[in-house]
């Protein structure tokens, strides 16, 4: 199915929407304006996928520490049901202009015709990247817009080597060397490896880009130089 070239995926990272385990408010009204505007005065359609951010992390270091070791399963389980809570408040923020209904079974097609479309987890497995990305497979879209805490990729963990190097343009390949091929429950990094895989099959361009930055989300969104890192 294709909905034409005016829509959108937007991966909202869950640590925006949830950071450090309060819902920022702030944020929330700002981007909740910014969408309703791009909606508006340009005609786009947004599918939004809500990662689970600091509050999946609670509940899953909170199995870990009273039953001591909890599968990758169950974890992912947890991980799942924080971002089904993050879509259903971002849905409620929308919920004049969104479909009634929160994407969360990715074998299932819906028809969705609202301008808005809120997605969450699926199945262990899945991270939300790769909802979104499956998101463009199933509607024909091209682009993922993954809105994070961080302001571009970097070639290392600069938390912990201060000569990493920022990198604005990456192929597939050299993000999937970076990153390796394996998912684990919880893992941060700034696309996931399974859902790289698929963007890569499916020629699905990531652009990643600090969400808080609407400025500069436009810029993106328009297809114009942006502060952030491509991977095609």
């Amino acid at each position: 199915m294709s909905i034409g070239n005016n829509a959108y995926v937007l991966s909202l990272g869950g640590s925006l929407v949830v950071p450090n385990g309060g819902i920022d408010t702030q944020f929330l009204n700002a981007f909740n304006k910014f969408i309703r505007n791009q909606i508006s005065s340009k005609k786009r359609r947004f599918f939004i996928t809500v990662g689970g951010g600091a509050i999946m992390r609670e509940y899953r270091d909170g199995a870990k520490e009273v039953h001591g070791q909890v599968t990758n399963t169950d974890l992912d389980w947890l991980g799942i049901h924080a971002t089904r809570l993050n879509a259903q408040l971002v849905r409620t923020i929308f919920i004049d202009i969104a479909d009634l209904r929160i994407i969360k079974h990715y074998e299932i097609i819906l028809k969705i015709e609202a301008p808005v479309a809120i997605a969450a987890g699926w199945k262990p497995g899945w991270s939300t990247d790769y909802c979104a990305v499956t998101l463009c497979q199933d509607y024909g879209i091209k682009e993922v817009v993954n809105m994070t805490n961080i302001d571009q990729v970097y070639d290392k963990d600069p938390r912990k080597h201060p000569d990493a190097k920022p990198i604005t343009k990456f192929s597939w390949k050299d993000y999937r060397t970076m990153v390796g091929d394996t998912w684990t429950p919880g893992m941060n990094l700034p696309f996931d490896p399974i859902a790289s895989k698929l963007a890569a099959e499916l020629g699905v361009t990531v652009k990643i880009l600090n969400g808080k930055n609407l400025e500069n989300l436009g810029l993106a969104l328009d297809g114009k130089k942006f502060f952030g890192t491509t991977i095609q």
